[in-house]
């Protein structure tokens, strides 16, 4: 195809992508908005089903086996297939719950009922001990239970934390969750090429700093993820190094009624050090990578196996 048929064909695409958008986007905006006045656990109710009804005859279900397949040789199709089932459920419950995010409620001290998110003693003095630090910080997470609720936890307990996060690609979408992230989850900030050097201008300022790090990134460096080399973006472990600071970890566990959720909160991870004695970047991200695992491991009908992982 000569060159300029193709940017023609581009260009058109480009055209079809935006009219979609366009559409979609106030759309959506309208449902997030319908949805908050909803109950959340009916809602998510609701979501779930529709996940598990749906989401089986989707590409992501053929995703989701495979990747599962693999890093589970030892169980059966029909395990397998249940797994899928939860992480359809959980997929359709996140979905319904985020217009109401802000509304969720983390334990109090002294507090019996009445929440959404609770803890243990542990998490606690952990919790204490990051919040009273001068130190810069940084934290982790993966795509667990409901991802959105790490910030919101710590927020509502005053750590205040910068996020990075990727918006939406359409506009109307991204104002109205950006919206309600804004309201309920600290200082947020979009991916984009100046990022690092934004987040390490806050770091040098005894800030905190949290981000996803379960994401395949086709530049980044490899790690073992359950026994298969994947990709991963080695920005924590490259600030961890240009500042000298801890890495804790973070994860959401939801509970058995399926509306309630856990916070955990580790120690800092163990350092991995080179000759030079700076700290490593390829051993560090394999340790962050280990620990995710460990926490899939435990709940694999939480993490969200439908996407491309190894690549």
């Amino acid at each position: 195809m000569r060159r300029s048929a193709r940017h023609w064909l581009a260009f058109q695409v480009w055209r079809i992508k935006f009219a979609v958008n366009k559409r979609l986007g106030p759309v959506a905006a309208w449902l997030l908005q319908t949805l908050r006045r909803t109950d959340r656990r009916r809602a998510a109710e609701i979501g779930a089903y529709f996940a598990r009804g749906i989401g089986p005859w989707t590409p992501e279900q053929k995703t989701g086996r495979a990747n599962l397949a693999a890093a589970f040789p030892e169980k059966s199709r029909t395990e397998i297939t249940a797994i899928l089932r939860g992480v359809w459920d959980n997929l359709g419950r996140v979905a319904a719950e985020f217009p109401h995010i802000d509304r969720m409620r983390t334990r109090q001290a002294g507090e019996t009922d009445g929440y959404d998110i609770t803890y243990d003693d542990l998490t606690a003095q952990r919790f204490e001990t990051l919040r009273g630090s001068e130190r810069p910080i940084l934290i982790f997470a993966a795509h667990l239970a409901n991802w959105e609720l790490p910030a919101l936890v710590a927020a509502q307990h005053g750590l205040e934390t910068t996020v990075l996060y990727r918006p939406p690609n359409i506009g109307a979408i991204k104002d109205a969750i950006l919206d309600i992230r804004a309201r309920s989850m600290g200082n947020l900030m979009p991916t984009s090429f100046d990022a690092p050097l934004r987040l390490a201008n806050i770091l040098a300022n005894g800030g905190r700093v949290a981000m996803l790090v379960d994401q395949h990134f086709g530049h980044g460096i490899d790690v073992n993820f359950f026994g298969r080399r994947c990709k991963v973006n080695p920005l924590i472990a490259k600030l961890a190094r240009q500042f000298d600071c801890p890495v804790h970890g973070v994860r959401i566990v939801r509970l058995a009624d399926r509306g309630r959720f856990l916070a955990e909160l580790t120690d800092p991870i163990i350092e991995h050090r080179a000759a030079d004695g700076r700290l490593d970047i390829g051993g560090t991200m394999q340790e962050i990578t280990a620990r995710v695992e460990a926490w899939i491991r435990e709940y694999p009908d939480q993490w969200l196996w439908l996407h491309r992982r190894w690549r």
